[in-house]
């Protein structure tokens, strides 16, 4: 019983540990999805079929339950320390989300792939877009990207980056479709500010916003009402950045 106990405690630290949650993820790929060219579209439909953006963003999630995919946990996310670059710091020998997606979008591009097939990688690349957002995915190197703070959220005990991968954008009561609804405005300069294809360039943006996930925080660890004021317009723009930039990506891919 104790060891079921410790594998299922170890399951949930898995599932908490990897990017934005379900409706984080479909709302980032039905951005995406709206900012497509027409040619991107169609030809983006011949890789995927009937799915769509928003219903493949997860599958890189669904896929870590079995251990055939185990060696891609670590793609989820990279570790920029507060005193360091990333070429300082180095890039892991598993690799992480910053030197995946670049080889993705590589393969893309090339028609030539490392694993299995080109729907794989674009539903891979669709993911990791998306991850590589979320401020506490670019990690300390102290805390496994917040997840070893515990806190509360709204009375219930949780961690801080599960706050930020999903807690916070559930709260806000909306489906996917309809949080799309309320982010999806970007101004054209906005679109032009993130217009940039760097890997590099989202993830010290991360590396410098997650400050603010930790410094908002109350000193008794109670998050409620006052840390989603200060933080939803930062995880609202994030998630619009990611979506706007998984388009740039794919019309220059596809379209």
């Amino acid at each position: 019983m104790k060891r079921f106990v410790l594998l299922f405690s170890c399951l949930l630290i898995i599932f908490h540990s990897f990017g934005w949650g379900a409706t984080g993820h479909r709302i980032v790929g039905l951005i995406a999805e709206r900012h497509l060219t027409k040619k991107a579209k169609r030809n983006i439909e011949k890789v995927l079929g009937f799915e769509t953006l928003a219903e493949v963003s997860n599958y890189m999630d669904f896929i870590k339950s079995d251990a055939t995919y185990r060696h891609m946990s670590p793609w989820h996310y990279a570790t920029i320390p507060d005193d360091k670059t990333y070429s300082e710091a180095g890039t892991p020998e598993e690799g992480d989300v910053i030197v995946t997606i670049q080889r993705l979008m590589s393969e893309l591009n090339s028609k030539s792939f490392t694993d299995y097939d080109e729907a794989f990688a674009l539903k891979c690349l669709v993911h990791l877009i998306g991850d590589i957002h979320q401020p506490l995915h670019v990690g300390n190197g102290q805390d496994r990207g917040g997840n070893d703070v515990r806190i509360e959220y709204f009375w219930e005990s949780t961690n801080l980056h599960r706050v930020w991968d999903s807690q916070m954008i559930d709260g806000q009561k909306y489906s996917y479709t309809e949080y799309v609804e309320w982010i999806d405005h970007p101004t054209d300069e906005q679109l032009e500010a993130w217009s940039s294809l760097n890997v590099l360039d989202w993830a010290n943006e991360s590396k410098t916003y997650r400050d603010q996930c930790y410094e908002t925080m109350p000193e008794n660890e109670k998050l409620s009402y006052r840390y989603d004021f200060d933080n939803i317009e930062l995880l609202n723009q994030r998630l619009l950045q990611a979506g706007i930039r998984l388009a740039n990506v794919l019309n220059d891919i596809y379209g």
